[in-house]
């Protein structure tokens, strides 16, 4: 069979969105030069897009246009190494999963325990935060609330008040262990988010799981985050304005 048939077959089989490399072609090393060939005249021939140097995929056509691939396809290669989990989506993306923001962006945001480099992938910057507690797939979501926290004043299309609302929707209904979880993760973040962490914590616990959290933080430190009183009734004992 040629190349190009191959290819075509291969493609073919692949999901709309799906971003796909020459490792995902079983063709032999002394024929890579037909097989680029071959995704070229495809990339031509509007059946594919390039997303950037030897990487593309099979765009999701609708009324509207083709659509861009999901963020997790545009960088799973910087998200797992050998099923072993090495990253996780944050930033814009997961904030409007979240239903924090209703915003999109072409920046990309990894939390990772390494640092790494920003990089440009097509029409995406990917950029690296450093994530201090170990990461498993077990912990990605509760990783990413803690960032939405973190990150707090910086959530497009919203305010704090407006974001600690929902927050405080999507800790409340987690169980006490997972609650638990967030308060050990918290503790390896910077002051400003643990105290709001603790304070939300505090607000939807009926357990005593703040302690070391609030020990934790200088007894002088003011945190400015302008959320009323009403909406965060622990908000003194954390020294939140």
């Amino acid at each position: 069979m040629k190349v190009s048939d191959i290819v075509l077959n291969k493609i073919n089989r692949f999901k709309a969105g799906y971003v796909f490399t020459y490792d995902d072609f079983d063709v032999p090393v002394k024929n890579l030069s037909a097989l680029k060939m071959a995704l070229t005249r495809l990339v031509n021939a509007g059946k594919i897009d390039r997303l950037s140097k030897g990487q593309y995929y099979k765009p999701e056509i609708t009324e509207f246009g083709a659509l861009r691939p999901p963020e997790y396809q545009v960088v799973k290669d910087l998200l797992e190494d050998n099923s072993r989990i090495i990253g996780y989506l944050t930033g814009v993306s997961i904030y409007n999963k979240l239903g924090l923001t209703t915003q999109v962006s072409n920046t990309i945001l990894i939390g990772t325990n390494l640092e790494r480099k920003p990089k440009k992938r097509g029409k995406y910057s990917i950029r690296f935060i450093r994530q201090r507690n170990n990461i498993t797939k077990d912990n990605i979501y509760l990783l990413q609330i803690l960032d939405s926290i973190r990150f707090i004043k910086r959530i497009p299309d919203s305010d704090t008040a407006k974001s600690c609302l929902r927050l405080i929707s999507l800790i409340e209904p987690l169980d006490e262990s997972d609650r638990n979880s967030i308060a050990k993760y918290a503790l390896k973040y910077n002051p400003g988010t643990r105290a709001l962490t603790g304070a939300i914590l505090d607000h939807v616990s009926d357990l005593e799981i703040t302690q070391s959290l609030f020990i934790s933080l200088k007894p002088a430190t003011v945190f400015e985050f302008m959320i009323p009183d009403k909406l965060l009734p622990q908000k003194l004992k954390w020294r939140i304005k």
